[in-house]
Formats: structure tokens, C-alpha cells, sequence
């Protein structure tokens, strides 16, 4: 095809010199002009086809990949270690697109370097059951390390990643064997770094020095409102200095020898992470839209993609063209992949003769498999009326069964002393002292949501801990870690109104019913200490699902399992844990401390000739995914008087209690006092589901 010569240059309808696409800023210092042609001609490959792909679809961002795709090119080209033919090969470096909604890029990247993706998926871009929707999907995308989009999620992500390969490098990294020696790279936006959660995820990457970790910026002053002086004038570069952080600056996104020297800079670095902020244009060589908010989230149009591609010195009526020698030049990926990953299983190899015990656990790790007797330490705990906080027979089960599982580790947001999720017999990890297995967040809830998801994408197991009200802080990450099928621990204590003094700003009301709405995702609130050891025997064969385990501030009775059915029945999400016989006359359903009154109103009711049944249902979703015999069987249809108790919201609740039934809830703010009085206050005691029950039943009588 024919290419412009080089030297040349145009001037954008804003009076703006620009190189074409081969000017002479467009190769490395020492390359030819012959190269230096076919890296733009690359170049230009990546930003047609992601023009083509958005203007076909109608619908996209194409500008940011028209921006940045010298960047890729030469990220890629140059430096990232990956193997198309094998996107999980546990050596790779680490590539996040947290700009996700400039996943055109990706996947031109993706198709051109031999992935598992091909020219018609790219044609099929946002199109239904295509592997290329609008933002990048962890498993529905060959080669996507994780799902992106929701802005600063992807480097949050990218900091756990980063964590996690020096956690992996401190345990089995021996003697000159460097089996985890891989890096991370994450291309983010002016989104992101708006966003509060890159600020907490890279104030502790900078603290814990994860040098193995680099950030591109791309820095082009444009958002879906216009211009980002609208809202944001921070300077970036000293923010980053403030954290710590190794920053380098990049003038012109098309002058790849820049680019090269910037990123050769970096891997130098040995202390601290680094930041490339790179100066783009986005929407680069449209003559319409080029540095303008229209060019972010738009299709540029049919006769705006033909001048643009008349820039870049393309066919402007080509679609999808793709130069056989861009395909060859960028495929060579393939080689360069199979070759480096043909080096990583020699030394492995080497490794695992020399450390077989270290390979054994490395790869149940990597496959996803517990250890032989992971629960064989998992406590039982004896009938005792005063009990235990749900939180302390969690800390018990938790060390329990991470003594066994060497890969289970995480920490709070500054809380382990009152989530109690410290682990005992190992160290914290530090910067400069990356073996231990407590991790201390701080008070950045987002952040570390966002972090143990990378962890979780590493193959850890990661568990992250704070009140139970402050999930709030974590929301996007439980979509994402659901929607990514992530088997990420999310332990939240202090989980109602119970926690007392601290108040109704401490108080979660809406909390439970609001994480219950989260497709995919377990929410597992046990009743008993015995029912937080089920728990934990179920959740950790878990491979694909995250859960959120939530637990109380105050002591709850451990209850009499030869009296009351065993704990086990935690796996099904409800089981009839008390049962007088035949149909009942009433049921009574609670989750977590609440499942105390509904025994005590059992007692009681029994007492008097009443037929009762308890359920205890810790996990709604469980339930739910059970057979039909097996629901009908514990809320027999023809039973309609039914009492919840739960010390939240009754939302949801009408669906097991049906028109006829009760729920004894929480449906405002809760307040400062101590929680018996709380409980009395609010009308949570024995008496009060007792009463509940005989109005039901005089009502269901009628």
C-alpha cells in the first residue's frame, strides 16, 4: 500500500502542526526509514481498526485508541512479555486497560499480536455474545486480565497484581530461581485519576514501594463534559512525587523514541513505582474531531473517518484493512511469546526438581486446589448460652484454616483489632519484607476492595475486612469481583444496630438487602459460631464466587447442635434448624444474631402447644439455588404464617413470608445507646416475635 513520505507534515483545521503518521518522530533514533515506516504503518493498523469497529458498531470510544495506539505499539512491541497462544501462562506480564472504555484498543492489540480473537469478532465489536464488548470482560476476552470500565477500578486492580507478584516472588523465588518475576502495566485515563480510588491505590502502592508496578497516563485534557479544566487542574506529576512514586513525562505520544527512553527509565527503578504521564491528542488526525469531547464517546462518522484516514495517508475507503505486513510484523508476538514462555517452563522446571515441596504448593495454588486436610483444624464449638461474637469464632475458624492454606491472606482498613482478621504465626507484609500474610490497607476500603480483586485475579486467596457499613466505600468492587467470578473474601463485622454506642452512622440498616442484590454474590450471615465454621468449609473450595461474610459486634449464643439441627444445613442457605413436627402452625425464619429470638419464641410457643418450626437462613442466594423439593420442604406452601427476623431492612423479606406473614425489621436509622437497649427499643426481643407469631397465626386462622 502506499505510505506518505516521511517529513511531511499537515495542519489541522486548528492551525495545529501535526506529524503525519511516518514523519520522522514516528520511529526509534537507530531504526531506518524502512522501519520506521512499518511501525507506523502498524501504528495506523491498530487506529483504523478501531475506527472501523466503532464507526460500524455506531456506537464506542474511538479517540483515546487513536491516541494511544503508538503507546501500545510500542508497549507491546518492545517490552510486554505475554503469549497470545497462552493468555494464563503464570509468567506474563500484566497488562490493565483501567481506560476500559478504550477497549477498541485492546482488542486491535489482542487480534493483531495472536490472540484467540479474530477480524470478524472485531467487526462484531459491542455486538450480542461477541468476545468484544464495549469495555473489556475478564474470561469472555482472550488475553483481558480483568474487567474494566467502571474508571480507577483497573488500577486498583493493577496495584493488587502488583502486590501480589512480590508476595508470590518472597515465597518461591529461591536461591537465583526467579519463577515470578513478571511486571505490571496499566494504561489509565484522566477518569481514573479523578477518581478516589486510584488516589488511595496508589498512595499505598508508593508506601509499600511495588516498583514492579508502572502507570501510563494518558494525559489529553478531554472528558464526555469537554475540556478537563472544566473540573480538574491537580498536577498529576507532584501528586505522584507526594506518593512516592517515580514520575516521567512524555511530551508526544507519536514520538516513540521518547516513549522508548521513558519506559527504559522506568524499569531501571528499583524503589518505587512508576507514573509515565504522556501527552495525547485524542481523536488524533480527525480533522473535526481531534482534541475535542465529541471525539470520546462518539463514532466519528462516515465521511470523518474518510478524511481521517486520508491523514494518516490510508485508503480512505478501505474497512477492517489490515496490511500483511502489519499483521506479520506485530504477529511476531507469537514467536517472541512461545519462546519466552519455552524459557519460563525450563527454569520452572529447574525450580520444581530442586524445591519439590515449594512446586507442590505452587501449583495447588495456581489449579485452584486446597491443600489435604485444609479443615481439618476448623474448631467445634461446644452449646454455650453466652457464646461468642460471630467476629470471634470467625477469627478462630479464619487462622484455623489459614494455618493450612499457606495462599490465604488479607487484612482490613485499619480494623483488625475489631474485625479480628489479624493471622497469627506470620509477619505483615512491608515494603522491602513482602512475605508476610497481613496486609494493612488502611483506611482506604475502596482501594482495598480493589486490590484484593487483583490478588484474587493472580491466584491468591485474598480476604479484606472493615464495619460492615463502610461496604458502602466497596460497591463497584463486588459487582466487578461477582461479574469476574472472583472467589474474593469480603469479611465485614459490626453488622446492625447491635454495635450500639457508635451510633446510626456506624449502624447498617439497608446493608444486608443491599448486597443481596448483587448477582453472583454470596451473602453469608452465620447464627452461631458453628454456622461461621460451615461457612468457612463452604466458601473456601469456592472457585468462582466472591463472598461477603458478615458477622457480629456482640456475643451470640453457640447453640446446642444434639437439640437443634446441625450447622451443616449453612450449605443449602436455609435449613429447619428446630422443628416441633408434623405441619407447623408458625415459622420462624432468622439470619445471623436474630436466629436467637426466633429459638426463644420457638421455646416459648411450643411451650404452649404451638406447632414451630425455625429456619435459619444465613444465605439467601444459596437458597435459592437449591431444587424446589427442597424449598417447598422448608416452607411448606401451605403454611402462610411466617415470621422474619432481621435486624435491617424488610425488603425482600415479603418473598418468604409471603402477604399473609410478618417481618420484625428496622426500616429507619438506628441510634446511640447500648444494644439491649437498642433491641428493646426497636422491638427485637423474645416477646416481641412472640406476639408477632400469635398475630400471624390469628390472622392466617381466619
Amino acid at each position: 500500500m502506499e505510505v506518505t513520505a516521511p517529513g511531511n507534515e499537515q495542519t489541522s483545521p486548528k492551525g495545529m502542526a501535526v506529524s503525519i503518521a511516518v514523519g520522522p518522530k514516528d520511529g526509534f533514533d537507530d531504526e531506518t526509514l524502512e522501519q520506521r515506516q512499518l511501525n507506523c504503518l502498524c501504528i495506523n493498523t491498530i487506529r483504523t481498526l478501531s475506527i472501523d469497529a466503532v464507526q460500524k458498531a455506531n456506537s464506542g470510544h474511538p479517540g483515546t485508541p487513536m491516541a494511544l495506539a503508538p503507546l501500545a505499539f510500542t508497549l507491546w512491541n518492545r517490552y510486554l512479555r505475554h503469549n497470545p497462544r497462552n493468555p494464563h501462562w503464570p509468567g506474563r506480564d500484566r497488562f490493565i486497560l483501567s481506560n476500559g472504555h478504550a477497549s477498541m484498543l485492546l482488542y486491535s492489540m489482542l487480534y493483531l499480536t495472536g490472540y484467540d480473537l479474530s477480524l470478524d469478532d472485531i467487526k462484531q465489536f459491542r455486538q450480542w455474545g461477541s468476545k468484544t464488548p464495549g469495555h473489556p470482560e475478564y474470561g469472555v476476552v482472550p488475553g483481558a486480565e480483568a474487567t474494566t470500565g467502571p474508571l480507577g477500578q483497573g488500577v486498583g486492580n493493577s496495584v493488587g497484581m502488583a502486590i501480589a507478584q512480590r508476595w508470590l516472588a518472597s515465597q518461591f523465588n529461591k536461591d537465583g530461581h526467579d519463577v515470578f518475576d513478571y511486571r505490571i502495566y496499566a494504561f489509565c485515563g484522566d477518569g481514573d485519576l479523578m477518581e478516589g480510588v486510584s488516589n488511595e491505590a496508589a498512595s499505598i502502592a508508593g508506601h509499600l514501594g511495588l516498583s514492579n508496578l508502572i502507570w501510563f497516563y494518558d494525559n489529553n485534557h478531554i472528558t464526555i463534559e469537554g475540556n478537563t479544566s472544566l473540573a480538574f487542574s491537580d498536577d498529576v506529576g507532584t501528586r505522584f512525587l507526594g506518593w512516592h512514586w517515580n514520575v516521567q513525562h512524555v511530551s508526544n505520544v507519536n514520538d516513540l523514541p521518547q516513549l522508548d527512553r521513558a519506559i527504559q527509565t522506568v524499569l531501571k527503578e528499583t524503589e518505587r513505582p512508576s507514573l509515565i504521564i504522556v501527552d495525547t491528542h485524542i481523536g488524533y488526525g480527525s480533522p473535526h474531531r481531534q482534541d475535542t469531547k465529541e471525539a470520546h464517546g462518539e463514532a466519528l462518522g462516515a465521511d470523518e473517518v474518510r478524511l481521517t484516514k486520508m491523514f494518516y495517508g490510508w485508503p480512505p475507503d478501505a474497512q477492517f484493512l489490515v496490511p500483511d505486513e502489519a499483521k506479520a510484523y506485530l504477529g511476531k508476538a507469537l514467536e517472541r511469546g512461545a519462546e519466552w514462555e519455552k524459557d519460563w517452563n525450563s527454569r520452572y522446571s529447574t525450580w520444581a526438581k530442586e524445591f519439590p515441596d515449594l512446586a507442590k504448593t505452587c501449583r495447588q495454588m495456581l489449579d485452584q486446589e486446597l491443600p489435604d486436610g485444609w479443615d481439618e483444624d476448623i474448631p467445634s464449638f461446644p452449646a454455650d448460652a453466652k457464646g461468642l461474637a460471630t467476629r470471634e469464632s470467625g477469627s478462630k475458624v479464619l487462622n484455623a484454616v489459614a494455618k493450612n492454606v499457606p495462599w490465604l491472606l488479607g487484612g482490613a482498613a485499619d480494623l483488625d483489632p475489631s474485625t479480628k482478621t489479624k493471622l497469627s504465626g506470620t509477619t505483615s507484609f512491608e515494603k522491602n519484607s513482602y512475605g508476610g500474610r497481613n496486609f494493612h490497607f488502611g483506611i482506604r476500603e475502596h482501594a482495598m476492595g480493589s486490590i484484593v480483586n487483583g490478588m484474587a485475579l493472580s491466584k491468591l486467596r485474598p480476604f479484606g475486612s472493615t464495619f460492615f457499613v463502610f461496604s458502602d466505600y466497596m460497591r463497584p468492587v463486588h459487582r466487578l469481583a461477582a461479574m469476574m467470578d472472583q472467589p474474593v473474601i469480603f469479611i465485614y463485622t459490626h453488622d446492625s444496630f447491635c454495635l450500639g454506642e457508635d451510633g446510626p452512622t456506624h449502624q447498617p440498616i439497608e446493608h444486608l438487602m443491599s448486597l443481596r442484590a448483587i448477582p453472583r454474590l454470596l451473602l453469608i450471615r452465620p447464627a452461631d459460631a458453628n454456622e461461621v465454621a460451615e461457612a468457612w468449609r463452604y466458601i473456601m473450595p469456592l472457585k468462582t464466587r466472591p463472598v461477603a461474610l458478615v458477622l457480629t459486634r456482640q456475643a451470640v449464643p453457640t447453640f446446642d447442635r444434639t437439640k437443634y439441627a446441625s450447622a451443616a444445613g449453612l450449605a443449602k442457605g436455609a435449613y429447619i434448624m428446630a422443628d416441633s413436627g408434623g405441619t407447623p402452625d408458625i415459622i420462624l425464619i432468622g439470619t445471623g444474631s436474630e436466629v436467637q429470638l426466633c429459638v426463644g419464641a420457638y421455646e416459648k410457643l411450643t411451650a404452649n402447644g404451638v406447632k414451630a418450626r425455625v429456619v435459619s437462613m444465613p444465605c439467601w442466594r444459596l437458597f435459592e439455588e437449591q431444587p424446589d423439593e427442597y424449598k417447598r420442604q422448608v416452607f411448606p406452601p401451605e403454611v402462610r404464617a411466617r415470621v422474619a427476623v432481621e435486624a435491617g431492612t424488610d425488603l425482600g423479606w415479603k418473598e418468604y413470608v409471603g402477604a399473609d406473614g410478618y417481618v420484625v425489621a428496622r426500616t429507619d436509622f438506628g441510634a446511640s445507646a447500648p444494644y439491649k437497649d437498642l433491641l428493646k427499643h426497636f422491638g427485637f426481643t423474645v416477646d416481641d416475635v412472640v406476639a408477632k407469631a400469635q398475630d400471624v397465626m390469628k390472622k392466617t386462622k381466619r
